[in-house]
């Protein structure tokens, strides 16, 4: 499981979200394991997408 906490200042890093970053939330293990997190943007704007595909700040 990819170390990734509510509250976290993010990058995305892959996937279809790649160059945005926010602050993430909503962290969540689905039934095959995936681990899906809900990025909000600075503006306000946001998103779901893979753990895997982030980096922390």
């Amino acid at each position: 499981m990819t170390d990734v906490k509510n509250g976290e200042r993010c990058d995305v890093v892959g996937g279809t979200h790649r160059g945005k970053s926010g602050v993430v939330s909503d962290v969540r293990v689905s039934a095959t394991g995936a681990v899906t997190v809900t990025v909000t943007q600075d503006d306000g704007e946001r998103f779901k997408t893979l753990a895997k595909n982030l980096r922390t700040r």
